[in-house]
C-alpha cells in the first residue's frame, strides 16, 4: 500500500458469524459517509460464482483463477457479481458454509488479499470480516473484535432467515455456528481472534444503535491520537 493509501482513515470490524457486525459496519459507514467492505461476502461470492462455474469448493488453483476473473462491486449492502444483484443468493446457510470452507484456504485468501485492500478509499472505509485488522488492514485506525453468545447469535440469525422467508431450525444454526467458529478459530491462515490492540465490543446485551454508537466514539478517541 501507498502511503496516500495508509493516510485514509480504516474502521476494521473483527468477529464471528451472526454477531452482527456487518449491520452494526454498514450503519457506521452511512453515518460517517465512508465506503463499505464486506469481506465475508467476497468468500461467499467466490463460493457461490465457483459452484455456477463447476469449479470445486477443494480445487484451490481454479478457485485462486476464478477469484482474480469476477467483477464484484458493492452498493451499500448489496453485493453484485459480474453486474448481477446476488445479496439473498449468498446469505443462505448452505453459501455460508461453502464460504467458511474456501476462506480456510491459504492461496486463496493470498489472491483476495489486494481486491480488499483496494476497496480503501476516500473518505474512507469500515470494513467487517474475520481478519481485517490482523492482516488485511493491520495499521487501521481502530479496531473492534466484535461478538456475542453462540445461542443469541444463532437467535439472530434464526429471525433474519425467517423474515426472509427462509426455513431454519434453531438448534442446527447454533450447532453449525460452534462448528464455525471452531473452524475459523482452527485455520492455519489468518484465523479468527482478537488482536492486541482491538477494542472488544460484546453485543449480547446490546442493541443495534448502541453498538454503532460505541463504534463511533472509539473512531472519534482514535482519530485524536497522534
Amino acid at each position: 500500500m501507498s502511503d496516500m493509501d495508509q493516510s485514509i482513515p480504516v474502521i476494521a470490524i473483527d468477529g464471528p458469524s451472526a454477531s452482527g457486525k456487518g449491520t452494526v459496519a454498514a450503519l457506521v459507514a452511512r453515518a460517517l459517509g465512508f465506503h463499505y467492505l464486506d469481506s465475508g461476502a467476497i468468500y461467499r461470492v467466490t463460493a457461490y460464482a465457483a459452484q455456477q462455474a463447476g469449479v470445486a469448493l477443494e480445487d484451490e488453483p481454479g478457485l485462486v483463477e476464478l477469484a482474480h476473473k469476477i467483477a464484484l462491486r458493492f452498493d451499500g449492502v448489496e453485493v453484485y457479481l459480474n453486474g448481477a444483484a446476488v445479496g439473498d443468493v449468498i446469505r443462505t446457510e448452505e453459501a455460508g458454509r461453502a464460504a467458511s470452507r474456501i476462506a480456510a484456504l491459504p492461496a486463496l485468501r493470498a489472491a483476495l488479499l489486494q481486491r480488499q485492500r483496494d476497496f480503501r478509499q476516500t473518505p474512507g472505509l469500515v470494513t467487517d470480516g474475520r481478519d481485517m485488522g490482523s492482516v488485511v488492514f493491520p495499521d487501521a485506525t481502530v479496531k473492534i473484535f466484535l461478538t456475542a453468545s453462540a445461542e443469541e447469535r444463532a437467535q439472530r440469525r434464526y429471525k433474519q432467515l425467517i423474515d426472509k422467508g427462509f426455513d431454519a431450525n434453531l438448534a442446527a444454526l447454533l450447532q453449525d455456528l460452534r462448528e464455525r467458529d471452531a473452524r475459523d478459530a482452527a485455520r492455519s491462515s489468518a484465523p479468527l481472534r482478537q488482536t492486541a490492540d482491538a477494542e472488544l465490543l460484546d453485543t449480547t446485551s446490546l442493541t443495534i444503535a448502541q453498538a454503532v454508537e460505541r463504534v463511533l466514539q472509539w473512531f472519534q478517541v482514535a482519530k485524536t491520537r497522534p
